[in-house]
């Protein structure tokens, strides 16, 4: 039987269903971000991320000791290569980063639950996120590499899959992808409404991700549209989506709010290495009570609709749900 739609995928196991329900705000909601980079005897501070580290893959297991330790029971990883190509061919080399570290985390700590990022522009040489035709990046034939990545993930141990490249289709050739493969129960995690926005800097400092030349405005959004985020949320779910994503999510209350009025599946927003770094410098400055701040955006995207955060802070909030002082 070909099933697209397969609600049961985010039923699979405890930890999974604790992170789509529709209203609470506690632990089990909390994704955070990792960064992953071959090498060995690494645990560097990013510059522009304070607090926030580049971990090799033997440096791991100590950053998923302390979030599993703080309650934070999922995670999303983003690699780092140590060489990268025209066709960003390690995004997708069932040797690169993200599948070596996933079979080592899953070995070491398999009640975790790993989520990872399925893009091409850590693993690419020009930056962006996709296959080059001249200066443009090619759409279609970007799609069949998202899918082999998405499978090359899977297969080396990832429990989810979150496609942030914003090509138009990606989300039904993976949803193909897996299921033809075997992997019907694996569910997908669309950044679905991610748009080209300046608060993603310190990100492509910490996976040296910038592009070479241009921008990204011909693939993620323009952050004017609302009616646009909309559509790109639907297509994705009528895609296979199973969770829609907002990205980011302090300026994008409005999406996060309309589009979980309007759709049936779990809402995800991402707050971004931009909204952390302003935290941490107007904190470091003595500007604002950074424990405050952190809770009252938390709780402002929960409030909007979200019931999935994924944040820097992801350790502090789980101490204050836990405190109390939160939840």
């Amino acid at each position: 039987m070909e099933l697209i739609q397969r609600p049961r995928r985010l039923r699979g196991n405890e930890t999974l269903r604790k992170m789509v329900r529709e209203t609470r705000m506690d632990k089990s909601s909390l994704i955070y971000p990792l960064f992953v980079k071959e090498g060995t005897n690494i645990e560097e501070e990013i510059p522009s991320m304070a607090g926030q580290y580049r971990y090799s893959i033997d440096r791991l297991p100590y950053e998923l000791e302390r979030l599993q330790n703080a309650g934070v029971g999922s995670v999303m990883l983003f690699g780092i290569p140590e060489v990268k190509d025209e066709m960003g061919s390690g995004a997708y080399d069932p040797e690169g980063i993200v599948q070596k570290a996933l079979r080592s985390a899953k070995k070491e700590f398999p009640d975790l639950y790993y989520i990872t990022d399925v893009c091409m522009c850590e693993y690419t040489s020009h930056g962006h996120c996709g296959v080059l035709c001249g200066k443009e990046v090619e759409n279609d034939k970007t799609l069949s590499l998202l899918a082999k990545t998405a499978l090359s993930h899977v297969e080396a141990g990832a429990d989810m899959v979150a496609p942030s490249d914003m090509m138009d289709g990606r989300v039904g050739a993976i949803r193909e992808c897996l299921d033809t493969n075997g992997h019907k129960e694996t569910p997908i995690m669309s950044y679905a409404v991610k748009y080209a926005s300046a608060f993603y800097g310190p990100f492509r400092d910490a996976a040296g991700s910038a592009p070479s030349f241009g921008d990204r405005k011909s693939y993620q959004m323009d952050f004017h549209n609302k009616k646009e985020g909309m559509k790109e949320a639907l297509m994705d779910i009528e895609e296979g989506a199973d969770i829609i994503m907002v990205k980011p999510a302090l300026a994008y209350h409005d999406l996060i709010s309309e589009i979980s009025k309007a759709t049936n599946v779990p809402m995800a927003a991402y707050s971004v290495s931009g909204e952390y770094a302003m935290v941490k410098a107007a904190s470091k400055m003595g500007w604002i009570d950074e424990e405050k701040i952190i809770c009252e955006m938390a709780v402002g995207a929960y409030r909007a609709g979200a019931q999935i955060y994924i944040t820097y802070f992801a350790k502090e909030l789980a101490k204050f749900m836990e405190e109390g002082r939160i939840g």
